[in-house]
């Protein structure tokens, strides 16, 4: 039996989702949703050239809005998503910086510091 994921909204992710639109949100836990019952598409994808840094992607009116995340599958009784933070932007193109604050949010959660 394979290990139940559960989906983690560190602060910046919780503060991002909350101030987006309700339609917006909506989507987002909907993605959640089909993660947690280990259902993949196009609204959770691996980020090429990172160490395994993810996001949930979400359209609406033009915009692209994103949630970074990564795996922690430590625990031998489930697996986590641990989600950083979000932005909203006009193209589809990720700044690096933002691929960078999300490495970084993952090395400082597998030290312990968060």
């Amino acid at each position: 039996m394979e290990k139940p994921i559960e989906i983690v909204l560190l602060k910046q992710a919780e503060d991002f989702l909350n101030e987006i639109e309700e339609p917006v949100r909506r989507k987002f836990f909907v993605s959640m949703r089909k993660t947690k019952s280990r259902i993949f598409g196009d609204w959770f994808k691996k980020m090429v050239g990172t160490s395994d840094i993810y996001e949930f992607r979400v359209g609406s009116k033009g915009k692209f809005y994103r949630l970074f995340s990564f795996w922690d599958s430590r625990d031998g009784k489930q697996t986590l998503v641990i989600c950083t933070h979000g932005l909203i932007k006009k193209s589809n193109k990720t700044p690096k910086y933002e691929l960078g604050k999300a490495e970084d949010i993952k090395d400082k959660y597998f030290k312990g510091l968060i």
